[in-house]
């Protein structure tokens, strides 16, 4: 309910300062530059995140059903961005209509998980304009990638977007050789050689990393004196001074030389 409060505050501001803009003479082109990076200040969040925020706030305002599911507490933030995420492509009218079809105040989505509800979503958008869901899903081939974002004691997350078909290819052939392994004895967990898996075949190395650079950062004294400064990887991010060190020495694969 606060959320959806904030959503009001942000719409009524964006219209105030655009008032504010046209009045000092500012293009009509031009009028809400800089509202999302005020909504970000005083919700202490990132620009991006500011601009999502607005732009959710503003979408909502064609979506009654859903706001008022929003005002009420029948949905949380995150769930309110999931539905309107999956009708962006759909044109004012048809949202509506989707919007109406769902009816999330009346309690559609009480007890519904999130794949539940991007599952209904996704349905009632299709059936409304089936040419625009496909279109928005064949533009989003061309925004495959790969990211790499940090996790709690010095472990990653590789994180593929790949079409759905490459993406269940990729994850039956890790679980495939996961089962063979394990059916011969083998005593990691599933997941474990998966992910060994994964990185052996990235790398085209048995065992994983070798003679890859990785740009390892650290002070003279950390490496040479035992000192606690932490060191930084490049691309992760900070790290412990003792798993540097290690590092440093003997390499990710145990005892191969690393360039740093």
């Amino acid at each position: 309910m606060a959320a959806a409060r904030q959503a009001e505050v942000a719409v009524a501001f964006d219209l105030q300062q655009r008032r504010e803009q046209a009045a000092a003479g500012v293009p009509a082109g031009e009028q809400g530059t800089g509202v999302a990076a005020q909504v970000a200040l005083a919700r202490r969040e990132s620009p991006a995140r500011g601009g999502r925020l607005l732009g959710l706030a503003k979408a909502l305002t064609g979506m009654p059903r859903t706001y008022a599911a929003f005002r009420s507490g029948q949905l949380n933030e995150w769930r309110t961005t999931l539905i309107v995420k999956e009708t962006v492509c759909l044109s004012v009218e048809d949202r509506a209509a989707v919007d109406e079809e769902l009816a999330p105040d009346t309690g559609t989505f009480d007890g519904a998980g999130d794949r539940a509800i991007i599952s209904a979503v996704k349905a009632a958008a299709y059936r409304k304009d089936p040419r625009s869901v496909a279109k928005r899903a064949s533009h989003a081939v061309n925004e495959r990638t790969v990211s790499l974002r940090p996790a709690p004691d010095t472990m990653a997350r590789v994180t593929a977007l790949l079409p759905v078909a490459q993406g269940v290819a990729v994850y039956a052939a890790l679980t495939k050789k996961a089962d063979t392994l394990r059916a011969v004895g083998d005593g990691r967990g599933k997941g474990q050689i998966m992910a060994d898996t994964l990185v052996e075949r990235a790398t085209g190395i048995e065992g994983g990393v070798s003679s890859i650079e990785i740009q390892l950062v650290m002070t003279d004294r950390t490496l040479l004196q035992g000192d606690s400064e932490p060191a930084r990887l490049t691309g992760y991010g900070t790290v412990p001074a003792e798993w540097a060190r290690k590092i440093a020495v003997a390499g990710p694969a145990g005892g191969e030389e690393l360039k740093t």
